[in-house]
Protein backbone atom coordinates (compact mmCIF):
# COMPACT_ATOMS: atom_id res chain seq x y z
CA UNK A 1 0.00 0.00 0.00
CA UNK A 2 1.67 3.27 -1.21
CA UNK A 3 1.08 6.27 1.05
CA UNK A 4 -0.84 8.02 -1.82
CA UNK A 5 -3.26 5.60 -1.53
CA UNK A 6 -3.52 5.53 2.55
CA UNK A 7 -4.04 8.96 2.46
CA UNK A 8 -7.08 8.88 -0.42
CA UNK A 9 -8.92 5.88 1.72
CA UNK A 10 -8.08 7.91 4.85
CA UNK A 11 -9.55 11.11 3.16
CA UNK A 12 -12.82 9.51 1.71
CA UNK A 13 -13.49 7.78 4.62
CA UNK A 14 -13.53 11.12 6.25
CA UNK A 15 -16.25 12.39 3.87
CA UNK A 16 -18.68 8.84 4.16
CA UNK A 17 -21.90 10.49 5.50
CA UNK A 18 -22.87 8.91 8.24
CA UNK A 19 -26.28 9.51 8.70
CA UNK A 20 -27.59 9.85 4.82
CA UNK A 21 -28.77 6.57 2.98
CA UNK A 22 -30.90 4.59 0.14
CA UNK A 23 -33.53 2.16 1.02
CA UNK A 24 -34.53 0.52 -2.59
CA UNK A 25 -37.67 -1.84 -2.39
CA UNK A 26 -37.77 -4.48 -5.24
CA UNK A 27 -36.11 -2.80 -7.63
CA UNK A 28 -35.47 -5.69 -10.09
CA UNK A 29 -33.15 -4.25 -13.03
CA UNK A 30 -29.58 -4.92 -12.18
CA UNK A 31 -28.45 -1.77 -14.15
CA UNK A 32 -30.67 0.63 -12.02
CA UNK A 33 -29.26 -0.62 -8.88
CA UNK A 34 -25.66 -0.85 -10.35
CA UNK A 35 -25.88 2.92 -11.37
CA UNK A 36 -27.63 3.80 -7.61
CA UNK A 37 -24.72 2.13 -6.03
CA UNK A 38 -22.45 4.38 -7.72
CA UNK A 39 -24.62 7.39 -7.11
CA UNK A 40 -24.99 6.78 -3.58
CA UNK A 41 -21.11 6.19 -3.38
CA UNK A 42 -20.01 9.03 -5.74
CA UNK A 43 -22.19 11.43 -2.13
CA UNK A 44 -20.47 9.68 0.50
CA UNK A 45 -22.86 6.89 1.09
CA UNK A 46 -21.59 3.85 2.41
CA UNK A 47 -25.00 1.87 3.79
CA UNK A 48 -27.87 0.80 1.26
CA UNK A 49 -30.96 -0.62 2.73
CA UNK A 50 -32.79 -3.52 0.64
CA UNK A 51 -36.06 -4.76 0.80
CA UNK A 52 -36.95 -7.71 -1.64
CA UNK A 53 -40.06 -9.35 -1.11
CA UNK A 54 -41.79 -9.12 -4.50
CA UNK A 55 -38.52 -9.47 -6.39
CA UNK A 56 -35.37 -11.05 -6.25
CA UNK A 57 -32.10 -9.02 -5.58
CA UNK A 58 -30.69 -8.86 -9.32
CA UNK A 59 -27.22 -9.67 -10.66
CA UNK A 60 -25.44 -6.61 -10.41
CA UNK A 61 -23.18 -5.60 -13.29
CA UNK A 62 -19.59 -6.18 -12.99
CA UNK A 63 -18.13 -3.68 -14.80
CA UNK A 64 -20.98 -0.56 -13.75
CA UNK A 65 -20.44 -1.00 -10.68
CA UNK A 66 -18.18 -3.27 -9.51
CA UNK A 67 -15.56 -0.67 -7.39
CA UNK A 68 -19.11 1.11 -6.01
CA UNK A 69 -20.57 -2.68 -4.71
CA UNK A 70 -16.72 -3.20 -3.18
CA UNK A 71 -17.54 0.19 -1.16
CA UNK A 72 -20.86 0.32 -0.09
CA UNK A 73 -22.29 -2.30 2.60
CA UNK A 74 -25.72 -3.81 1.09
CA UNK A 75 -28.60 -4.61 4.23
CA UNK A 76 -31.07 -6.70 3.45
CA UNK A 77 -34.42 -7.11 4.56
CA UNK A 78 -37.28 -9.04 4.12
CA UNK A 79 -40.19 -6.29 4.94
CA UNK A 80 -40.43 -2.19 4.81
CA UNK A 81 -41.69 -2.70 8.27
CA UNK A 82 -38.66 -4.19 9.50
CA UNK A 83 -36.48 -1.94 6.99
CA UNK A 84 -37.86 1.12 8.76
CA UNK A 85 -37.68 -0.26 12.33
CA UNK A 86 -33.91 -0.46 12.06
CA UNK A 87 -33.81 2.83 10.61
CA UNK A 88 -36.13 4.19 13.38
CA UNK A 89 -33.99 3.13 16.29
CA UNK A 90 -31.25 5.30 14.83
CA UNK A 91 -33.48 8.07 14.56
CA UNK A 92 -33.86 8.48 10.78
CA UNK A 93 -36.32 10.15 8.63
CA UNK A 94 -37.48 8.53 6.25
CA UNK A 95 -38.77 9.97 2.95
CA UNK A 96 -40.14 8.42 0.26
CA UNK A 97 -40.55 9.57 -3.42
CA UNK A 98 -44.32 8.12 -5.04
CA UNK A 99 -46.86 9.44 -6.83
CA UNK A 100 -49.19 9.91 -4.29
CA UNK A 101 -53.22 10.46 -3.96
CA UNK A 102 -53.33 9.67 -0.03
CA UNK A 103 -50.58 11.65 1.36
CA UNK A 104 -49.12 15.07 0.84
CA UNK A 105 -46.30 15.61 -1.23
CA UNK A 106 -43.44 17.60 -0.59
CA UNK A 107 -40.87 19.16 -3.47
CA UNK A 108 -37.68 17.78 -3.34
CA UNK A 109 -36.22 20.98 -2.29
CA UNK A 110 -38.78 22.05 0.30
CA UNK A 111 -36.75 19.17 2.95
CA UNK A 112 -34.12 19.38 4.46
CA UNK A 113 -31.40 17.30 3.65
CA UNK A 114 -28.73 17.24 6.41
CA UNK A 115 -30.44 15.79 8.92
CA UNK A 116 -30.43 11.78 10.13
CA UNK A 117 -32.31 11.01 6.48
CA UNK A 118 -33.29 7.68 4.60
CA UNK A 119 -34.86 8.02 0.63
CA UNK A 120 -36.81 5.25 -0.29
CA UNK A 121 -36.91 4.50 -4.17
CA UNK A 122 -39.18 1.47 -5.47
CA UNK A 123 -39.60 -0.46 -8.02
CA UNK A 124 -40.12 0.27 -11.88
CA UNK A 125 -43.11 -0.51 -12.42
CA UNK A 126 -45.07 -0.85 -9.25
CA UNK A 127 -43.18 2.06 -7.94
CA UNK A 128 -43.02 2.15 -3.84
CA UNK A 129 -45.62 -0.33 -1.77
CA UNK A 130 -48.61 1.52 0.25
CA UNK A 131 -47.00 0.35 3.02
CA UNK A 132 -43.73 2.07 2.58
CA UNK A 133 -45.29 5.69 1.66
CA UNK A 134 -47.97 5.43 4.49
CA UNK A 135 -44.83 4.33 7.21
CA UNK A 136 -42.71 7.00 6.09
CA UNK A 137 -42.16 10.50 7.46
CA UNK A 138 -42.66 12.71 4.27
CA UNK A 139 -43.29 11.77 0.97
CA UNK A 140 -42.01 13.88 -1.62
CA UNK A 141 -41.85 14.49 -5.31
CA UNK A 142 -39.01 15.71 -7.80
CA UNK A 143 -40.42 19.13 -9.16
CA UNK A 144 -41.17 18.88 -13.07
CA UNK A 145 -42.16 21.17 -15.88
CA UNK A 146 -42.29 18.62 -19.19
CA UNK A 147 -45.34 16.30 -20.33
CA UNK A 148 -43.78 13.04 -18.93
CA UNK A 149 -44.25 12.88 -14.87
CA UNK A 150 -41.50 10.07 -13.61
CA UNK A 151 -38.15 9.97 -14.23
CA UNK A 152 -36.44 5.99 -14.83
CA UNK A 153 -35.18 5.28 -10.82
CA UNK A 154 -31.94 5.74 -10.91
CA UNK A 155 -31.83 8.72 -12.31
CA UNK A 156 -34.54 10.25 -9.35
CA UNK A 157 -31.95 8.78 -6.89
CA UNK A 158 -29.48 10.60 -8.81
CA UNK A 159 -31.04 14.30 -8.48
CA UNK A 160 -32.03 13.71 -4.87
CA UNK A 161 -28.88 12.20 -3.49
CA UNK A 162 -26.84 15.51 -5.07
CA UNK A 163 -29.31 17.39 -4.07
CA UNK A 164 -28.58 16.10 0.05
CA UNK A 165 -24.89 16.37 -1.35
CA UNK A 166 -25.81 20.44 -2.34
CA UNK A 167 -27.10 20.90 0.59
CA UNK A 168 -24.69 18.51 3.09
CA UNK A 169 -22.11 20.34 1.56
CA UNK A 170 -22.91 24.39 1.82
CA UNK A 171 -23.63 22.99 5.53
CA UNK A 172 -20.02 21.90 5.91
CA UNK A 173 -20.94 18.02 6.21
CA UNK A 174 -17.93 16.17 4.66
CA UNK A 175 -15.42 18.27 6.49
CA UNK A 176 -16.12 16.40 9.86
CA UNK A 177 -17.04 13.10 9.76
CA UNK A 178 -19.97 11.85 12.28
CA UNK A 179 -17.98 8.44 12.59
CA UNK A 180 -16.19 7.87 16.29
CA UNK A 181 -12.25 7.44 15.85
CA UNK A 182 -12.45 3.63 16.36
CA UNK A 183 -15.39 3.76 13.61
CA UNK A 184 -13.48 5.49 11.18
CA UNK A 185 -10.10 3.05 11.57
CA UNK A 186 -12.32 0.01 11.48
CA UNK A 187 -13.53 1.41 8.32
CA UNK A 188 -10.04 1.89 7.06
CA UNK A 189 -8.86 -1.68 7.98
CA UNK A 190 -12.29 -2.47 6.23
CA UNK A 191 -11.10 -0.83 2.75
CA UNK A 192 -7.47 -2.52 2.98
CA UNK A 193 -8.91 -5.70 3.44
CA UNK A 194 -10.64 -5.46 0.07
Amino acid sequence: MTEKRLNKFTKIIGQRQKYLTVVLENIYDGHNVSAILRTADSVGIDKIYLVYNQESFPGVSRVSSASAKKWVELIKFKSISECYGELKKEKYRIYTTHISEFRRSYSLYELDLTKRIALVFGNEHRGLSDEAVKLSDKNFLIPMKGMVQSLNVSVSAAVCLYEAFRQREEKGMYEKSKYTKKELKEKLNHYLSK
